[in-house]
């Protein structure tokens, strides 16, 4: 299997692939990883996922929570919302939590590392052809042409990616005209107490993300008409005076400077053969919520364990049809709705200045307060809300649970555990809430697939789960198929219809 792009979609991927056994080769073409620390936020769905792994706890500990998000309109502190919490009940990871790209590469690279596999870098993919039943793909490395041959390619290459040039998958969208520019600083004043801040002056956006609580922050913020004229020249100094003058910044180091336009696109394939896009390779939008980064990292979970079932069983090749399904439709439900809140943030219109710096600061607090909507907002943005309700695998429905959701989070009993313990085998597998129906255990000794029964409590009704019901749970957390009755033989036709074979399944 080969890697193009060692960024957090690749590298997960990667480590996806092996623990499922799978030999990859990952390529950068780049001679380090990331030393900025350009995406920032790490959503709650991505830490789900890295508790399969192993890695979430490693995460948690080293980014930085933020407790509250703040509201300034000209030069005075207009609303602080409390953020910490926001998802309780939801999810083990219920705050939003920031951790800087460059950390988050590390890590990910030494937990490679850990496990055998190296990234090779300077080495650039230049060509590749499918041949049906392989990927013939040359890489230059070293001044060095090295031609082989693959079982399948991803594409994890970012916004100007060599895989999407040559499957020649359009990429249709478009750029927005304001210019922003983003910059890591060492900083005192009011904004660098450990949380977020947000200017919301009339024309102008000015953000300020902590990076820790020792007064490292990531500025982001749009660029004048007339600086942006010339964006090539522009220093952090000609951007500096709105954070001084509005937030009361103190600005004592600048880390690292940048401006760039923001782009809103969306590949029209996801996969053609035995090739497939990733991340910024497959889709690109605006920051809003934090979302890129996560997205990418979800493509790669997608699609792992969908490679892993096809390289182990031909028979299960079929699987990989969903991944372009299932995430391109997200793709751009999620590209249309940041865009949506991107254009009412830098809208300069009257309307618009009006709703940021009157409505928002006065309704914002105490819509948080609303238990529904802080549900609401947590789970989208964490991307817990995200489900394939309308995939060729998603089948059945348990009241207002239906296959294609994410598997609830659900306290199993007294001792502190939860159900999602039994997800870090990442496997296929069934739950039951309640007893079981009796020819449940006999299917799962017969095709290999574990039977994990939780005694019923009244929380799970209250997460949306049916008492003795049985839920048919993907590698990736996702109800595959939910039979209110409990029945082995539903569980039994998904599996034939499917063609899953889990790797304990008898021959």
């Amino acid at each position: 299997m080969l890697i193009v792009g060692a960024g957090p979609t690749g590298l997960v991927l990667a480590l996806w692939l092996t623990r499922f056994g799978v030999r990859v080769r990952i390529i950068d073409k780049l001679a380090t990883s990331g030393t900025t620390s350009r995406a920032l936020a790490v959503q709650a769905r991505t830490l789900e996922y890295y508790q399969q792994m192993g890695l979430a706890q490693a995460v948690v500990d080293r980014g930085h929570r933020v407790p509250a998000l703040n509201l300034w309109v000209r030069h005075n502190q207009a609303a602080r919302i409390p953020l910490e919490n926001l998802g309780q009940g939801l999810t083990p990871f219920p705050f939003p939590i920031i951790f800087p790209q460059d950390e988050h590469e590390t890590l990910l690279i030494d937990r490679l590392r850990e496990v055998g596999v190296e990234i090779e870098r300077l080495a650039e993919l230049v060509a590749f052809e499918d041949l049906g039943g392989e990927i013939r793909a040359t890489v230059r490395k070293g001044g060095v042409l090295d031609t082989g041959a693959y079982a399948y390619l991803a594409g994890c290459d970012g916004a100007r990616s060599r895989v999407r040039e040559v499957l020649g998958s359009g990429f249709p969208g478009g750029t927005y005209d304001h210019l922003f520019y983003v910059a890591d600083v060492e900083a005192a004043g009011p904004p660098m107490n450990g949380e977020l801040h947000v200017d919301l002056d009339d024309a102008d956006f000015l953000a300020i993300f902590p990076l820790s609580r020792d007064g490292r922050a990531r500025l982001i913020g749009s660029v004048r008409d007339d600086a942006a004229r010339d964006h090539e020249h522009l220093q952090f100094d000609d951007v500096r005076g709105r954070a001084v003058q509005n937030l009361q910044v103190e600005i004592r180091r600048v880390n690292w400077f940048s401006t760039y336009r923001v782009h809103h696109r969306v590949a029209q394939q996801f996969r053609k053969g035995r090739a497939f896009l990733l991340g910024d390779a497959a889709h690109i939008h605006s920051p809003v919520g934090g979302q890129g980064m996560n997205t990418g990292i979800g493509d790669a979970v997608n699609l792992a364990w969908k490679l892993a079932a096809a390289l182990e069983h031909s028979s299960s090749a079929a699987l990989l049809d969903s991944y372009e399904v299932e995430r391109i439709a997200f793709a751009r439900r999620l590209v249309a709705t940041t865009d949506q809140a991107f254009t009412a943030v830098i809208s300069s219109s009257a309307w618009a200045r009006f709703v940021r710096t009157k409505v928002v600061p006065a309704l914002a607090p105490g819509l948080f307060r609303m238990p529904a909507l802080r549900r609401f907002m947590f789970r989208t943005v964490s991307q817990t809300a995200l489900h394939y309700r309308d995939s060729p695998l998603s089948e059945g429905s348990t009241g207002t649970l239906r296959g294609g959701d994410r598997l609830p989070w659900v306290s199993t009993g007294s001792d502190g555990a939860f159900n999602f313990a039994a997800l870090a085998a990442m496997n296929w597998q069934m739950h039951v809430y309640g007893a079981p129906e009796p020819g449940l255990q006999a299917l799962s000794d017969r095709r290999g697939i574990p039977l994990h029964v939780f005694a019923w409590q009244a929380a799970m009704k209250q997460a949306g789960l049916r008492r003795n019901a049985v839920y048919l749970v993907r590698p990736d957390g996702y109800i595959a198929l939910g039979d209110t009755l409990g029945r082995a033989a539903a569980i039994s036709a998904y599996l034939d219809k499917n063609k899953i074979k889990p790797a304990t399944e008898n021959q």
